[in-house]
């Protein structure tokens, strides 16, 4: 058994090789809280936690890191213009971040620090680098001398002579114009901090290479993020990290992007899907089939139709659950292993899109067995469905989605109630041989959007097709 993964820096899928044995180490780089989540933030939240659980499903004890960069130009920007308080847009987004991650079906991260809460921290590592020679101060800020540090763009590939480095305001003082600043001078009016070098708040990278340093130590395993982070982010925090002298991420893994019309979904471009919207509108469940099981690396670019086509084929999913479940006359315990093939393709660079294709063969398997009254067959099905849907966090039978109307379909219980009084009037029908009434009846239903299947224990409804 050996788990494999794309390495950004390395430009090939590697195998994977832990620090320490038995365990993995993981720093994803989270939620900046200017703006409540939309369905690409989102995302890249449940790729990692897709990653997490196959590694803890292979037995390893997982320190799982994503932080809330609670602090930024942006969040300083909405606070003036709201006339609120900087910290009160952060907090209040960070918990729709967190609403987010949960409705989903997210496992809480070992820690979530805010960068806010580590300012003790890259003061220490701003003083390290002064002294090494790798950063300086001018005017109150420091900034990082990118020539002072030789592997600088490796991981973006890039030429330091044509590099453009993105440059805030009031960064005066600059050596050079592609130096980056790890500490802000305080403007006016603005939150600060006091630092040996007078009083300012941190830039965007310092943060994650202090907290990386403080919660994973000088190396771990893996760095994670969207592929947006890759430069400046993620190559300025290798930078700061690895001239203090850690060794940093030993592996570095990037989603990609939900589109919309072909561009990156952002609050810039204002094309945002927010996910709050979003899961009012479609089960959570669904929304998680939708974002988590195309291929990490790949782009989703999003419609109704393709949400649609999700839905679809996760009530094909679920629909043999519930009529096993019904055909057992109770709940089916997940199998203790997955089949090879699904093990398989998860261990070469988590292979969703290969593994649910194991798991569609497996329900038809288990169609098939129910169709020939094979109870015993269609149980060992259920079980392996459910040990592969619990790996990549959609197995309907879960506790978690035993909750999903108390998250967002808080109609569900009152259409329930609507449907069986409909349902026992058709019965009554049935009962008096008024046939051409039940079947109208069902007619109906069914034009309504209902589906309705008559099982051992009585009439079944769900939702058809959108």
């Amino acid at each position: 058994m050996t788990i494999r993964l794309h390495d950004t820096n390395a430009r090939q899928i590697r195998d994977f090789v832990p620090l320490t044995a038995g365990c993995v180490s993981i720093y994803l780089c989270g939620a900046t809280v200017q703006a409540a989540p939309h369905i690409g933030h989102i995302r890249s939240g449940l790729n990692f936690d897709i990653m997490r659980r196959w590694f803890e499903y292979r037995g390893y004890d997982v320190t799982f890191i994503r932080n809330v960069t609670d602090i930024d130009d942006k969040i300083i920007n909405k606070a003036a213009e709201q006339n609120r308080p900087w910290w009160s847009i952060g907090y209040e987004n960070e918990r729709a971040f967190n609403d987010g991650y949960d409705v989903l079906g997210c496992l809480p991260p070992t820690y979530e620090p805010r960068a806010t809460g580590h300012i003790t921290e890259m003061i220490e590592m701003m003083r390290g680098l002064i002294e090494r020679g790798h950063a300086y101060e001018a005017d109150g800020n420091v900034y990082f001398d990118v020539r002072s540090y030789e592997g600088y763009l490796e991981l973006s590939n890039q030429d330091l002579d044509d590099l453009r480095q993105p440059s805030g305001d009031n960064e005066t003082g600059k050596r050079d114009k592609r130096d980056f600043a790890m500490w802000k001078s305080a403007k006016p009016g603005e939150p600060s901090w006091e630092t040996p070098w007078g009083r300012g708040r941190p830039g965007w990278h310092l943060e994650c290479s202090a907290m990386a340093h403080k919660y994973l130590g000088s190396a771990f395993d893996i760095h994670g993020g969207g592929i947006d982070l890759i430069f400046p982010h993620h190559e300025n925090e290798i930078a700061q990290a690895k001239a203090f002298g850690d060794d940093f991420a030993k592996y570095w893994v990037h989603n990609g992007w939900v589109t919309l019309s072909g561009e990156k979904m952002s609050k810039s471009l204002d094309n945002s899907v927010l996910v709050s919207d979003m899961v009012k509108q479609w089960r959570p469940i669904v929304l998680r089939y939708y974002l988590g099981t195309p291929h990490y690396r790949s782009m989703i670019e999003y419609s109704e139709e393709a949400l649609r086509e999700a839905e679809s084929a996760f009530a094909r999913i679920e629909g043999f659950v519930q009529r096993v479940v019904e055909k057992a006359g109770g709940p089916v315990e997940a199998a203790a292993e997955v089949p090879p093939a699904f093990a398989e393709a998860m261990d070469d660079d988590l292979g969703v899109p290969q593994a649910l294709a194991i798991i569609h063969t497996t329900v038809r398997q288990g169609n098939s067995a129910l169709a020939a009254d094979d109870k015993e067959a269609a149980v060992a099905r259920l079980a392996e469905v459910r040990a592969m849907l619990g790996v990549l966090g959609l197995d309907p039978l879960d506790p978690h989605w035993a909750g999903e109307s108390d998250r967002g379909e808080d109609l569900h219980g009152v259409v329930d109630t609507l449907v069986r009084l409909v349902l026992d009037q058709r019965q009554s029908a049935r009962e008096r041989k008024d046939w051409p009434a039940a079947d109208a009846i069902r007619d109906q239903l069914n034009q309504s959007g209902l589906v309705i299947e008559d099982s051992p224990i009585g009439p079944r409804w769900t939702l058809g097709p959108r």
